[in-house]
């Protein structure tokens, strides 16, 4: 076929034609990313916006060039994690085999749906994801999937938790007692989202009160059930959050997984950031208890710098999702020994996300995940020694992990002042100082937050980092 309207590289010619061309291009955005994160440093962690290259679809095409051109203005204002005072959320700079993944994914275009339509890859999510598994402790009947983001992976884990509990994957929840899901009050807002999803409604969600450590509280959790049922409910799934998004805690774990078997509910752990702990000889015994989890949400997006999106999904019985989930797609054919992936998933079609997670796990090894994860606990230790250091300093809880939530409550002020005294500090330290925290709403409070994921984020530098706190507690007067 001849095409008259499409510009010439358009696509890769099959047959090497316009090879090239192709690799001049290919060569220049190499380029352009090498540029801008080998000087991501130099660059602000959360540029202002000042400009979006955006003139509508032309009706002719644009030459490629002139396209490239405007990466370098959308790079530049875009949220850079890879600088060092880049603290305020759990966002990594990507690790380089995720990014070669990455390409490489985009360019076989495969489809984790099918064996059919993704053969090798099909076959390799799964051998991993079950080592992953193993790495929980959750047994040999475990394994999991990957999803695109940790949302989806609490929506799955919850779909099947209630299909299993409530024998409902046929005939749906048009009978029996009215389902409950208990979660923390600090679980991620996803719990509450699934639920609407699953037809619960929000309020499907009983949130069980934290202890002054930002942990679930046990004794509130069994009230809660108990209650519930004394209401006509039915309890069905208990989630526990292994690193909550705002303060970084841990729930208690094996209390949770007794209360769980003890009323026959489902237990699911949330532990999208946390799960990376299980890498780390020296912590992973912070997440004790995760392996009596029925199932269990892990983003190797965050803590192992693999590029977004990078979740996953882990089932202590994984036949359960053959049982209790599965809708086969008669427009695909079968393996006898591997599943159509995309039959066992909230997804259909699926990204090859397992391409970039499995190069950046063989590069990096399971020492190297080490040693990232307890550099982290390292850093963090120092960072909580200089909130300590100082009275007017609060912290949120006792951090489990590398978050610190914190807060300034200078005497010379009055509590009532004290919101817009770290909502000008956040703006001072990225504006002055070029450092990023996060200012969550807790307890109805503003609190600042630290994320140390930067393995290039120094020692010397959070020293500076607070600092420039007291000098901006000096330069601010009653």
């Amino acid at each position: 076929m001849a095409f008259f309207d499409l510009p010439a590289d358009a696509f890769v010619h099959p047959l090497g034609h316009n090879r090239a061309a192709i690799e001049a291009v290919f060569q220049q955005v190499v380029a352009q990313i090498l540029d801008y994160l080998a000087g991501a440093g130099s660059h602000g962690p959360l540029p202002s916006v000042e400009r979006v290259p955006f003139k509508g679809i032309p009706e002719q095409s644009t030459a490629i060039a002139s396209l490239l051109e405007s990466l370098d203005d959308l790079m530049a204002q875009s949220m850079n994690p890879a600088h060092p005072g880049y603290l305020g959320h759990m966002d990594p700079l990507p690790s380089t085999a995720s990014i070669v993944g990455d390409w490489v994914a985009a360019a076989l275009n495969n489809n984790m749906l099918s064996v059919e339509m993704s053969p090798v890859l099909s076959r390799l999510e799964p051998l991993l994801l079950a080592e992953i598994a193993q790495l929980f402790g959750l047994g040999e009947a475990a394994g999991g999937l990957l999803t695109s983001g940790g949302s989806l992976a609490n929506l799955q884990a919850l779909t099947l938790a209630r299909n299993v509990k409530l024998d409902c994957l046929y005939g749906g929840l048009a009978n029996g007692l009215p389902p409950v899901i208990l979660a923390s009050e600090l679980a991620h807002t996803s719990i509450q989202k699934a639920a609407m999803v699953l037809g619960l409604g929000i309020d499907g969600v009983a949130l069980v009160p934290t202890d002054a450590h930002a942990q679930m509280d046990i004794a509130a959790l069994e009230h809660k059930i108990q209650a519930a049922i004394a209401l006509g409910q039915r309890p069905f799934a208990v989630v526990a959050t292994a690193g909550t998004t705002v303060t970084g805690n841990i729930d208690p774990l094996p209390a949770i997984a007794r209360i769980a078997k003890a009323y026959g509910l489902w237990f699911h752990v949330d532990a999208a950031y946390g799960g990376a702990i299980a890498f780390s000889p020296t912590h992973r015994h912070r997440l004790a208890g995760i392996e009596q989890a029925d199932s269990i949400t892990f983003n190797p997006q965050k803590w192992l710098y693999v590029t977004k999106t990078c979740a996953s999904v882990l089932f202590r019985d994984l036949g359960l999702l053959h049982s209790h989930f599965r809708v086969s797609a008669p427009y695909m054919n079968t393996e006898v020994d591997w599943a159509n992936l995309g039959e066992l998933s909230v997804q259909g079609t699926r990204h090859t996300d397992v391409l970039k997670l499995w190069l950046t796990l063989a590069h990096l090894g399971k020492a190297g995940c080490a040693e990232l994860i307890d550099a982290s606990y390292a850093l963090t230790r120092h960072f909580v020694a200089q909130v300590r250091l100082r009275p007017y300093l609060k912290l949120a809880s006792n951090p489990d992990m590398n978050l610190v939530c914190f807060r300034g409550c200078p005497p010379e002020l009055s509590p009532e002042q004290w919101d817009s005294w770290n909502r000008g500090l956040q703006q001072h330290l990225l504006n002055q100082h070029r450092t990023f925290l996060s200012l969550p709403v807790l307890r109805g409070q503003r609190w600042l937050k630290a994320v140390l994921l930067n393995p290039f984020t120094t020692a010397a530098q959070v020293s500076d980092l607070f600092l420039a706190i007291d000098g901006y507690r000096g330069k601010v007067q009653p």
